[in-house]
Order: C-alpha cells, then sequence, then structure tokens
C-alpha cells in the first residue's frame, strides 16, 4: 500500500509542476506523460538546471557592477590607467567685432559713382587709420524699408501726396519675397498701422488708411503711454496706445521704428520719414532717436515739408527747391499748434541732422522737386550702395560712441555714410 501510494502521487505530480513552471519558463512547457515515473525526475532536473543558470548570471553580473563604481573606488591598478588617459583642452571662444558701413559716393555734379574698389576708400575710427577688411557692391541684398508719416494738424494739407507718393514709390521699390516694408503713423501717438510685409496690397492700404488727427486729441500733453506693440516697445496698433505727447511724436517714432522692428532685423535698412522736422511731445529726444538707429545699422531719409506759417499754403511744396544743407542743431520742445506765439523749432535742422548722422539723406519737397522725384533718387541710392566692413584696431572693450570718417582717395568724390556707431562692452 504504501509503495502504490507513493507511485500514485508521483504519477500526479508532474501535472502541477507543469503548471507552476509555465509561469516562470515557456520552454519547459512539453508533453506530460503521467503514467512514468520519470517525469518528476526530470522535472526535478530541469529546476537543478535553471538555478545553476541563475546562480551563473549573478556571479556573472558582480564583476559589471564593479566596473560601473565611482573612480574613488577603483582599485590601484587601475588608476594609472585612468590618469594615463589624454585631458581635453577647453575650447576657447574668439568673439571678433566686425563694423559695417554702408555708403553712397557722388561726384562733384551729385551723379551716383559706381565703380570704385576697396582700395579707393580711407577709414578712420576716432582718428585711427583702419583697415577694410570686406567690401561689396549692394546692388541686390534684401531691403526693409520703414515708412513714418507725420499725421500732425501742420501737414493736413499734403497727406493727400505724401499717401499716393508712397505707394507709387513701394510700388517700384519693393521686390515681391525679398524685400519687406512697414507704415507707422505718428502725431500725438505713434501707430504701427501696417508691419512687416511684402505684400503692396496690404502697404497700399495702410497708407489709403492715414488721416490727420484732430486737434482734441492732439491737445493733451499728459495723456500717458499706451499699450504695447511688437517686442514691448509700447505703441499701439490702429487707435490705440503709443507714447502720447503733444501733438507729433516724431523722436518716438524713429525711436521705435529702429529699436523694434529694424534693429531685430539683418541687411540693409532705411526709413523714410515725411514731416515739417517739429517735435511735440516726444518721451524721447533728439539724440537717443538718432542713437537708436545708429545702433539698428539704420539710414533715416528725411523728405521735409514745411508747416503752414512757413509759408507752405494751397497744398503747394513749399517755397525752396532742392536738397537741403549738412547744417546741425537740434530745436528745443515745444508745446501747441503752428500759428501760436511760441518759439518754433527748426525742423528742417533737426531733419538734416537725423540724415546726416544716420547715413541718410535730406531732401526738401518744393515744387521745382516733387516728391515722385524725390522718392526716385532714393530709390536709385539704395540700389547702388557700398559695403564695407572692418575690425577695430586696436580693440576697444569699451561702450560708448565712435566717430567714423570714411572718404576717397579721389578727392573730388563726396561719400555719405554715418558718422559712427556705439560698441557694448
Amino acid at each position: 500500500m504504501p509503495r502504490q501510494a507513493d507511485a500514485s502521487l508521483r504519477a500526479s505530480q508532474p501535472e502541477r509542476w507543469k503548471i507552476s513552471m509555465s509561469i516562470k519558463h515557456r520552454e519547459i512547457l512539453e508533453p506530460s506523460h503521467p503514467g512514468k515515473t520519470d517525469v518528476p525526475v526530470r522535472a526535478f532536473g530541469r529546476r537543478l538546471w535553471l538555478c545553476s543558470v541563475a546562480a551563473a548570471l549573478l556571479l556573472a553580473g558582480s564583476p559589471v557592477r564593479g566596473q560601473q563604481a565611482p573612480a574613488s573606488q577603483q582599485s590601484p591598478a587601475q588608476a594609472p590607467a585612468s590618469s594615463a588617459a589624454p585631458a581635453q583642452a577647453p575650447p576657447i571662444a574668439v568673439h571678433v567685432k566686425v563694423v559695417n558701413v554702408l555708403a553712397t559716393v557722388r561726384d562733384k555734379k551729385g551723379e551716383i559713382v559706381r565703380n570704385l574698389t576697396q582700395d579707393d576708400f580711407e577709414l578712420k575710427e576716432d582718428d585711427r587709420p583702419q583697415t577694410i577688411k570686406y567690401f561689396s557692391r549692394e546692388t541686390d541684398l534684401p531691403l526693409t524699408l520703414g515708412m513714418l508719416v507725420d499725421t500732425s494738424m501742420s501737414q493736413r494739407r499734403v497727406l493727400g501726396q505724401e499717401k499716393d507718393a508712397s505707394a507709387t514709390f513701394l510700388d517700384a521699390v519693393l521686390r515681391v519675397d525679398k524685400d519687406h516694408a512697414f507704415v507707422i503713423n505718428f502725431d500725438h501717438d505713434v501707430t504701427l498701422d501696417q508691419d512687416l510685409t511684402s505684400s503692396r496690397e496690404k502697404l497700399q492700404a495702410a497708407l489709403g488708411q492715414l488721416q490727420i488727427a484732430s486737434r482734441s486729441n492732439s491737445d493733451d500733453p499728459d495723456s500717458g503711454q499706451g499699450g504695447g506693440g511688437p517686442g514691448g516697445g509700447g505703441w499701439g496698433r490702429g487707435q490705440g496706445g503709443g507714447y502720447r505727447g503733444g501733438g507729433t511724436a516724431l523722436y518716438n517714432a524713429v525711436y521705435l521704428a529702429s529699436n523694434d522692428v529694424t534693429g531685430k532685423l539683418q541687411g540693409r535698412k532705411a526709413l523714410i520719414v515725411l514731416s515739417d522736422g517739429v517735435d511735440r511731445g516726444s518721451k524721447k529726444t533728439l539724440a537717443s532717436a538718432i542713437e537708436a538707429a545708429q545702433r539698428a545699422d539704420t539710414l533715416v531719409y528725411s523728405i521735409y515739408f514745411s508747416s503752414e506759417e512757413e509759408g507752405y499754403g494751397g497744398g503747394g511744396y513749399g517755397h525752396h527747391g532742392g536738397m537741403g544743407g549738412m547744417g546741425g542743431g537740434m530745436g528745443r520742445h515745444g508745446g501747441g499748434y503752428p500759428g501760436s506765439q511760441e518759439s518754433h523749432p527748426d525742423g528742417k535742422k533737426i531733419l538734416e541732422r537725423l540724415s546726416r548722422e544716420t547715413g541718410g539723406r535730406f531732401f526738401e519737397a518744393s515744387k521745382k522737386h516733387p516728391l515722385d522725384e524725390t522718392f526716385s533718387q532714393i530709390q536709385e541710392e539704395l540700389r547702388n550702395q557700398y559695403s564695407l566692413g572692418y575690425t577695430p584696431d586696436p580693440p576697444d572693450t569699451t561702450a560708448g560712441y565712435h566717430k567714423i570718417v570714411l572718404t576717397t582717395k579721389k578727392k573730388d568724390l563726396t561719400v555719405q555714410a554715418r558718422d559712427g556707431y556705439y560698441s557694448l562692452p
């Protein structure tokens, strides 16, 4: 009886073993033979084999864990090998400052000179001769243009002509998918009417919507600052926001266009300002507006329209023709409107300085030199410029303003370029 009971017990064990091992190792699932007593022996042997494999894996894993130990725990025999490995030198960062200058050259008749070479130019920074290392003629480089239109009361007789001529100019100068432009109007606000685009339709629509600010809205010099614009520059879109002031925020407009738009771009950049040059109510100064344009490598072209009390009347183009001279000076801020008894800033000299110090050009609109002709000259100039680059020698690591003097070896030629630049520390 005991022997039969033992046999029946062994006969019943393989099925249970088969079930328990199926969870751990699927390879052991093979047909069992309940009637044979050697089945439990084979199963037991396999269990011993699995235990041996597991032990071998544990022993094999211990050296691997030892190799992953920190360097402080390695044996002395391993230390020389790690110390003998060559150390990598840290990379050396070299920052080379290159100053770029755009220049237009004219002969004594005022015609643009297009055939000069690098050797024809001489350049000084802070009275120290510099070596021109980069030189090219810029005739096809992408162009960014900003149209800054004065919509204050002093320009009400000419705004229509300004809008039409500006639209014709942009239509002629912009190349689709290559050049971009934007439109800003300024009176008591600085308003971005059209952001950067190459669409002539959008630019013409923005120009077509410009209108003169009402006297009641422009008569509050303490109206504060308005909503944000691109880059947090503090100007409005449409009817909102901006730096608000007495009526003609010219300096604010140049500052914001340079700091918030062109200063974030590469390539050739220019602003075209149509105004009488008399700023009333800006929170920025003329000097800060010029500095912003210089930092942004942006040329400023000014088209001067004399205000009504200076003989503008009847929608004509004033009483003087041709380009203005190169006079300097800066007018004082004033309140009120044309016709008041307050001292009147010299808007012409303000625009002359703005253009001269940024490397642009000053024009005076007149019957003798109509606006279309002025825009044609600007277009020709923008397509025929020289680009020069140099590395200041000796290098200057201090922040501040550096004066640039660019001339040609041919003494009968005149070079138009910016007066200097601001360096960062």
